[in-house]
């Protein structure tokens, strides 16, 4: 573990940093204000690095005051929006918009604060002045702001709406794709056939029109008219990779993974594109298929090219021909191939109850000089994985402390030793853990949201817990991981309106089982049964084995 620097050293090292990132992009701070400009902006960052954001919002605010600084002024403001401040993020704004009044990104603000008061008027005047940016940036900012300002899906779809009747959404593919996808995000399934005609009319010949047009049927219940779209598309599309990936990745969300493999299996194709045909027909659990790209690749294996015989071998297990598999991982001769192939040798080993070779072969890895770094730590990693499988939990253990004993702090195996810790329901020492983590690197934004999930979600240390996750927060406020913990200790706090609007919000950036638990919840506890329901069915669409999910419908009853 390195030893901490001293508090002196840690203040004048952040107070440097400091000075270079409030450069003032409008010009030098007066001098006179210099210093209490710097104190208030090193005691909001302080306080931003502990998860205090009140706290962190108030300092900047009074640094923003002492300065000419617009950005200053533009930090001070974001992170009060981020606090949940809208006073304070009023007074940063006034700031922000005498200084810089013609800033995109302080018009974005403002649209983004009137979205939260459910000021309708003012929010259409500021997406306004974003739309009417001839640029490429005024539209982006206008989509971030209804994407994720508001606290009313049905306001932003209202808006929305409105923009798309007064002909505001610039004449560019990008940005009507764009806004069509935000539509089909805030479950506006009408708006988002009217753009969606809109956008045909306007670029009538465009493959990604219809790509778009085909998910919003998906998602409508319609998956027959969708393919219908797919199916005009196809024939056209696959010279065109990027293209093609979207096609197929539409065929999977449909269900159809064989389909999906179908269209990667014509035009160019690589290891990438093997790669995924074969997880495609593995998961359509067509083995006929998967059998005959196993042969196609075989005729070119004659030559020891180390990536295609690693992807021989992973084809093998899809196929559950482990003993082959086995021959083909061995015989990789060298390159970093050759290490994720005696990572996946190990695997097949015990695949085949060989499980004291399986062991022996990690192992020998773990203590292979020659390997990298990272492949001797993954195979500890592997071997906890396989001891745990195995119900050997006091050797699971064990694996994680040589491997810790191996590589000290080795945030990578803390982070999987607490979440086994946590699946055990030892909430301490899986706090433990996460705690070291943040140790070695105070900022490590996993660590923080797991730390803080874990204890609103395990204990009742909820202040604590907020404020881990505002920590994470305020490094990346669009994550819909650390969004979707952020609405889950709201809601512990019985902060329901709000954990509901934060947790809406995170379900539209990422559909996830998890997250469409917690909306199920949420709803069900505020007497919104019906649609409870239909996140709890979502939840049993992408993983019905969800641990969130079960606990849900235990609790509930659903």
């Amino acid at each position: 573990m390195p030893t901490p620097a001293s508090p002196r050293l840690s203040f004048l090292t952040l107070g440097a940093s400091l000075l270079l990132a409030i450069a003032a992009p409008a010009g030098a701070a007066r001098k006179a204000d210099a210093a209490p400009a710097l104190e208030g902006t090193l005691a909001g960052e302080f306080a931003l690095q502990a998860g205090q954001l009140d706290e962190a919002s108030k300092w900047y605010l009074d640094a923003a005051r002492a300065t000419d600084d617009a950005g200053l002024a533009e930090r001070a403001t974001r992170i009060a929006l981020l606090a949940n401040d809208d006073k304070r993020a009023e007074a940063a704004l006034k700031l922000w918009r005498q200084r810089a009044p013609d800033s995109l990104a302080m018009h974005a603000a403002q649209a983004t604060l009137a979205l939260r008061r459910n000021d309708a008027s003012q929010a259409r005047r500021e997406l306004g002045v974003l739309l009417s940016d001839k640029g490429d940036i005024g539209w982006r900012h206008a989509l971030l702001a209804l994407s994720s300002g508001g606290k009313d899906p049905k306001l932003a779809g209202r808006l929305l709406g409105e923009i798309v009747d007064d002909r505001q959404i610039p004449d560019r593919l990008q940005s009507w794709l764009a806004f069509g996808g935000l539509a089909q995000r805030l479950e506006q399934p009408a708006l988002a056939d009217r753009i969606i005609d809109e956008v045909v009319k306007r670029f009538p010949a465009e493959p990604r029109v219809a790509l778009l047009r085909a998910s919003q049927l998906r998602e409508s219940g319609k998956p027959d008219e969708s393919r219908k779209v797919l199916a005009t598309i196809a024939a056209t599309a696959y010279q065109n990779e990027e293209l093609r990936m979207s096609i197929a990745a539409e065929y999977d969300a449909l269900g159809d993974s064989a389909a999906a493999a179908g269209v990667l299996a014509r035009g160019p194709q690589d290891d990438r594109s093997y790669g995924l045909r074969a997880a495609l027909l593995s998961r359509a659990d067509d083995q006929v298929a998967l059998a005959a790209l196993y042969e196609e690749l075989k005729k070119e294996s004659a030559k020891p090219d180390p990536e295609r015989r690693l992807l021989l071998g992973q084809v093998a297990e899809l196929l559950k021909r482990n003993a082959e598999a086995l021959e083909w991982y061995r015989s990789v001769p060298g390159g970093e191939a050759r290490w994720i192939a005696r990572l996946r040798a190990a695997n097949v080993l015990h695949e085949l109850k060989r499980n004291n070779e399986a062991y022996d072969a990690l192992r020998q890895l773990q203590g292979d000089a020659t390997a990298e770094e990272d492949t001797r730590r993954d195979a500890y990693l592997l071997e906890a994985e396989l001891r745990g499988k195995d119900g050997q939990a006091a050797q699971e253990l064990d694996v994680y402390a040589r491997g810790l004993a191996a590589y000290p702090d080795d945030p990578a195996l803390l982070y999987s030793r607490a979440l086994t810790w946590e699946r055990r329901d030892d909430i301490p020492r899986a706090e433990a853990d996460f705690r070291r983590i943040l140790v070695s690197d105070p900022e490590d934004v996993n660590a923080l949201n797991a730390l803080g999930y874990t204890l609103a979600d395990r204990t009742t240390r909820y202040a604590e817990a907020l404020e881990l996750i505002d920590r994470a927060r305020a490094a990346e406020p669009g994550n819909a991981a650390i969004i979707d913990s952020y609405g889950w200790v709201l809601y512990r706090l019985g902060r329901n309106a709000e954990a509901l609007s934060e947790l809406r919000r995170a379900f539209a950036l990422q559909k996830d089982p998890e997250i469409a638990s917690h909306l199920g919840e949420v709803l069900w506890v505020m007497g919104q049964k019906d649609e409870s329901r239909k996140y709890f069915d979502e939840a049993k669409k992408l993983d019905p084995e969800n641990r969130a999910l079960k606990r849900a419908l235990e609790k509930t009853g659903a």
